[in-house]
């Protein structure tokens, strides 16, 4: 039995556009391969913010901090999540207990999220990492501040001292 022209080219076309169905696994493994090392480079791990200017106390807890705002103490600033509030000179001569600037900035950022009403009973965390050569005068100011601007939980940040071994 003899085809006519168009079986034969629809035959044709099916034999030709047969093997277009194969997956290229090298593109995949590719691919595969850049999520990968993004994610494991872009990876979040809870680490409080380093500064150089700060000398943190030492201590032996072994509790890490959750990733929260954070207000750094310097000699010379204080930051909160590392932008310049105000300078450290300023905020000893302020009177009161409290700083407005600070207050102002812990307000916006507790604006942008809210809470719900099991974390309000517990406050909002945050953590302080205070110079050791900081007056007491001025850390007080900076907790009073965080406290009436929302955030109750406050944390202060030391830095991790090595049980001794083999006792007291």
């Amino acid at each position: 039995m003899k085809r006519s022209r168009r079986a034969k080219r629809m035959q044709r076309n099916h034999k030709r556009n047969k093997a277009s169905g194969t997956l290229n696994l090298t593109a995949l493994m590719d691919i595969f391969t850049i999520l990968v090392f993004f994610l494991m480079v872009n990876q979040s791990e809870v680490e409080v913010q380093n500064n150089d200017d700060i000398k943190l106390p030492v201590s032996i807890s072994e509790n890490k901090p959750n990733e929260q705002v954070t207000i750094m103490v310097s000699s010379a600033d204080i930051l909160v999540q590392g932008r310049v509030i105000l300078s450290t000179a300023d905020a000893k001569k302020e009177k009161g207990e409290q700083l407005p600037q600070l207050k102002k900035e812990l307000e916006y950022m507790a604006s942008r999220a809210p809470l719900s009403p099991e974390q309000k009973a517990l406050g909002r965390p945050i953590t302080i990492m205070g110079d050791k050569g900081i007056p007491y005068t001025l850390l007080k100011k900076v907790m009073n501040t965080s406290a009436k601007s929302g955030f109750n939980n406050i944390s202060l940040a030391v830095e991790q001292k090595p049980p001794q071994e083999g006792g007291a």
